[in-house]
């Protein structure tokens, strides 16, 4: 018997909540959509905006809640997040709007934001007194592009 492919289970929360889909062969993440009663508008402060659907992943993936670049461009952020394998609520997207930015509504349906799924390696963590140098070092925030 050889080992059966890994799937992702998704759960409808509510009838009218769309599954994640993805655009095109070649897209590494999922479409996510509003799940909303009503137009739902945003602003600087963030927002959780429910998608109607819960995700049972596979032991040894994580799921990727990620901007979509459309919005991004409109001044509407995502923030990035992590659904771990062991979680069973609603996913959710923290959404809102950047600096003065003009509100931004969302509607039912509207896609929000994109689901990437990846493995997870879990190493050992040994605490240690020393590392090993590079020629970087502790060089940081940028230090790669001088």
């Amino acid at each position: 018997m050889g080992q059966s492919r890994p799937v992702l289970k998704v759960k409808r929360l509510r009838p009218e909540a769309r599954l994640p889909t993805r655009a095109t062969d070649g897209s590494s993440g999922m479409d996510l959509y509003a799940c909303l009663d009503g137009d739902l508008t945003l602003g600087p402060d963030p927002v959780l905006v429910p998608t109607g659907i819960a995700i049972e992943l596979p032991p040894g993936y994580e799921a990727q809640v990620r901007p979509r670049s459309g919005l991004s461009a409109q001044g509407v952020a995502v923030v990035f997040g992590t659904i771990d394998a062991d979680y069973r609520g609603e996913v959710l997207v923290t959404m809102h709007t950047v600096g003065t930015r003009p509100p931004y509504t969302v509607h039912h349906g509207d896609r929000i934001a994109q689901l990437v799924l990846a493995r997870v390696v879990t190493l050992p963590l040994v605490e240690s007194d020393t590392l090993s140098p590079t020629g970087r070092g502790a060089g940081g925030h940028g230090s790669t592009g001088r």
